[in-house]
């Protein structure tokens, strides 16, 4: 387990404001309690932003994520796994190619498809088994978009639900990419590259886009 204890670049659980965070916050007995205490911190208290897309190692670090309390799904998995390591809790990344209803109609235009590739969560080693745990979607926005808000009680992987509450699709796993110590930056740029060659080409104008503004009106606009 030394590996999946040990900092990384972008899991940096040896930054100062991590390990504040993971004091702070792994409040609990046992690693099950610590863990889900963590995960619900990282889950609500960083707003969900994939317009927050910066793709440099710095983007995506856990300690950013802290800084700029607004993150996508790679950089608050990240988060919860270095929080989990600060808090001595062995933590790895995992990665899936996913459809995702939850994206609005700017965004669909943007990237040119609803599949998400390199769509990421944290695995936590708790009582003898890896615990998939996704933190992406905070409440607020489930609570707007009409989803299940995802639960993660230590005991079973927390992974999307493929439907929301009215019954209408929401997440589908397309293809499972692997576990991993430390975010995958390369072979995730190369694969943004190809998939969603013009959002590559404009990252710029894309990241001033206003995700949360985009929510609320498409929410507001459902019958």
């Amino acid at each position: 387990m030394h590996d999946h204890l040990a900092p990384a670049t972008m899991v940096d659980s040896d930054h100062p404001a991590v390990i504040a965070f993971a004091q702070q916050q792994a409040q609990g007995a046992t690693d099950t309690q610590r863990a889900v205490a963590l995960y619900h911190a990282v889950r609500d208290g960083f707003r969900y932003d994939p317009y927050n897309t910066a793709l440099t190692t710095h983007g995506l670090k856990a300690s950013t994520v802290l800084a700029t309390g607004v993150g996508w799904c790679v950089p608050k998995a990240a988060l919860l796994a270095a929080a989990c390591r600060a808090a001595g809790i062995p933590a790895r990344l995992g990665f899936a190619d996913v459809r995702n209803h939850l994206s609005t109609a700017r965004m669909r235009q943007a990237m040119g498809t609803d599949v998400f590739y390199w769509h990421g969560y944290a695995e936590l080693w708790l009582d003898g088994a890896w615990r998939k745990a996704t933190p992406a979607f905070n409440l607020q926005l489930c609570q707007r978009f009409g989803l299940l808000p995802l639960e993660f009680d230590g005991l079973s992987d927390a992974i999307y639900h493929p439907f929301d509450r009215s019954g209408a699709r929401h997440m589908a796993y397309l293809a499972q990419r692997g576990s991993f110590d430390d975010v995958p930056l390369a072979a995730m740029l190369a694969d943004f590259h190809t998939h969603y060659p013009a959002w590559m080409a404009d990252m710029a104008r894309h990241q001033a886009a206003d995700f949360e503004a985009e929510t609320r009106t498409e929410a507001a606009a459902k019958p």
